[in-house]
């Protein structure tokens, strides 16, 4: 990614002292923020930012700030500012300071911020300048630094910081225009807290130079993001900045930013990529990884917080060789995360793996009384919008019975034959039939097992499971036969096998 953008990069890995690794973790309370644009509503990516931002910030008693960076007014989607707020509520997140919370550093929206001392002060110092070329020229220019070998991934000639002061001054009454950084010759190198000492400097033709020159100001007067974190970061105090990869190109120029201003920067750490388990780059649009549709399929906010912190971060074995529980409460995630802790690679995301940390947290959860009557209350709901009435003594038994479950949703999805009769489809072997024929008649005088042990006596054992389980459940494996039928009631359980013989005489 850094290498197609950039002409250099030297990456050093973090200073050892003899044997011992410095440790990157502050020993003093931090200031960290999360800053989403609500541009989409909160999704994996953004979480597991949202989360190591956070837990730095409780592991040194600091603070956590929320600020939306909401700029790009021609983006915001609607709900999704709310959709910021209800998310990090529902999960437990809790800010110190931000839109809704308030605090000594506002405003925390970027579009209720005034810039425009900031930008007459860089003016006036020439480390910005106006530009005044329109779309067609810059897309020219673009086009042509395609062009040039060796080819060059900056674009900008400078033709308008030719203008003098007072050009630029009588041009600006009557054009539109933007405001550019005047770069430096060189950006200066800097320390990354997970990747060591980093340099990155733009690829150059010297037969025809060209400029990074990021624009700061937009035409509309709105600042660009590059321009408007760094002023933000320097007054809300931010100490360090966790963020994704995808920012390692942008940050010599926020380095050079601060240095124009004479402000320290924070300390930065820019964290992996996650990828599908094919290695292919999540989209952050993607309808899977949104948290609140991963909450609408059940999943709990305790598990989508321990799966997503695993994304670039493993907690540190307590003894040397010994597998580490991966499973970790919230509070106990403040007390141990580190930033000694994070990994370098891509970030491998698989469901089957918040699958299990789910099921782990629901059927813990489930022993709780108050979890247990509120989860028969969502059961009764999630069914009722499939049509389906029952009562909540039924739903209590069958969630006393039927053992680990992933999610709730399975009951009103997979599993939904315990609350109402399958659909029957084709029989699953030519036996079905006669299978069935010879179980209803050894039901008369056996239970279940019995009933199932006498007719496996006639036929294979495999085959008359698969037919029993076609009749009462569709085919759908999991609850054992001798439970559905104590949860059925024997008058549904036979029905279901009547239902099933005539469906071959249809």
């Amino acid at each position: 990614m850094i290498i197609k953008r950039w002409h250099s990069i030297n990456l050093k890995k973090p200073i050892k002292l003899g044997l011992k690794e410095v440790s990157r973790q502050p020993t003093s309370p931090v200031r960290t923020r999360f800053a989403p644009s609500p541009t989409g509503f909160l999704h994996l990516g953004s979480l597991r930012t949202a989360l190591y931002n956070y837990l730095l910030a409780r592991a040194t008693k600091g603070d956590f700030i929320l600020r939306l960076e909401d700029t790009d007014q021609n983006r915001l989607v609607k709900g999704a500012e709310e959709n910021i707020y209800e998310t990090l509520k529902w999960l437990n997140v809790t800010v110190d300071e931000g839109p809704v919370e308030g605090g000594p550093f506002s405003p925390y929206k970027q579009s209720e911020r005034d810039y425009s001392n900031h930008v007459h002060q860089m003016i006036e110092t020439g480390s910005a300048y106006r530009c005044f070329c329109n779309r067609e020229r810059l897309e020219g220019l673009r086009e042509s630094a395609k062009l040039l070998k060796p080819p060059t991934n900056v674009t900008y000639d400078r033709h308008c910081l030719k203008h003098s002061k007072a050009e630029s001054d009588k041009l600006s009454m009557t054009k539109p225009y933007t405001i550019r950084f005047k770069s430096p010759d060189k950006y200066p190198p800097f320390e990354d807290l997970l990747h060591g000492s980093i340099n990155l400097q733009p690829q150059i033709n010297q037969g025809d130079v060209r400029y990074d020159d990021p624009i700061l100001v937009k035409s509309d007067g709105l600042p660009t993001y590059h321009f408007a974190n760094v002023i933000d970061d320097h007054y809300m105090n931010i100490t360090h900045v966790i963020r994704g990869e995808e920012w390692l190109p942008s940050t010599p120029k926020h380095i050079a930013l601060y240095n124009s201003f004479n402000w320290k920067p924070p300390k930065f750490v820019h964290i992996p990529l996650l990828t599908s388990i094919e290695d292919k780059k999540l989209s952050k649009r993607s309808g899977d990884i949104d948290i609140m549709s991963l909450k609408a399929k059940g999943y709990l906010p305790e598990a989508l917080i321990n799966f997503a912190v695993l994304f670039g971060w493993a907690p540190k074995r307590s003894v040397a060789g010994q597998k580490q529980s991966e499973v970790m409460s919230l509070s106990k995630l403040e007390e141990v995360f580190s930033l000694d802790d994070l990994t370098k690679g891509n970030a491998k995301v698989d469901f089957k793996k918040l699958d299990f940390l789910n099921k782990h947290y629901l059927n813990e959860f489930l022993k709780d009384k108050k979890f247990f009557n509120e989860s028969v209350g969502e059961v009764i709901r999630l069914l009722e919008t499939k049509g389906i009435s029952t009562t909540r003594s039924y739903v209590e038994k069958v969630l006393q019975a039927v053992g680990s479950l992933t999610t709730l949703n399975e009951l009103s999805e997979e599993q939904v034959y315990l609350f109402s009769k399958p659909v029957l489809a084709e029989f699953p072997h030519e036996n079905t039939l006669s299978i069935l024929i010879a179980f209803r008649e050894a039901l008369k005088c056996h239970d279940v097992t019995d009933a199932i042990n006498l007719t496996a006596s006639k036929y294979p054992k495999k085959q008359v499971f698969e037919a029993v389980r076609f009749a009462i459940s569709g085919g759908v494996s999991g609850v054992n036969l001798p439970v559905l039928a104590d949860l059925l009631g024997s008058e549904n359980f036979n029905s279901r096998i009547n239902d099933a013989i005539n469906l071959a005489h249809r």
